[in-house]
């Protein structure tokens, strides 16, 4: 048994997910056949679809934008933790150089 060699990372614009998600949902095909059609993983494919349904409303969970901020202040939580972990380390060693 051969192992299949690892498939390089792709991206794809936003408007490409829009047009594979607009397949699935017409229904002439499935999901599978759509992902294999287009040489995509049918788990991307579906993790797609599952997004433009949350999108949507169609779906409980976070919308596109809710996760883009929800990333964006989780960057910036860890820079601040970053931060005050700095200045305690400074705080500390100026404390014991004055004495």
């Amino acid at each position: 048994m051969g192992k299949r060699k690892a498939r390089p990372r792709r991206s794809f614009t936003p408007e490409f997910k829009a047009e594979i998600v607009e397949l699935c949902r017409r229904g002439d095909r499935s999901v599978g056949q759509v992902a294999k059609d287009f040489d995509l993983t049918e788990t991307a494919v579906r993790d797609w679809v599952r997004q433009a349904q949350g999108d949507a409303g169609e779906r409980d969970g976070l919308t596109s934008s809710e996760r883009e901020e929800l990333a964006a202040l989780r960057r910036e939580n860890r820079r601040l933790r970053e931060d005050v972990d700095i200045l305690k380390r400074a705080t500390a060693f100026f404390a014991t150089e004055t004495r």
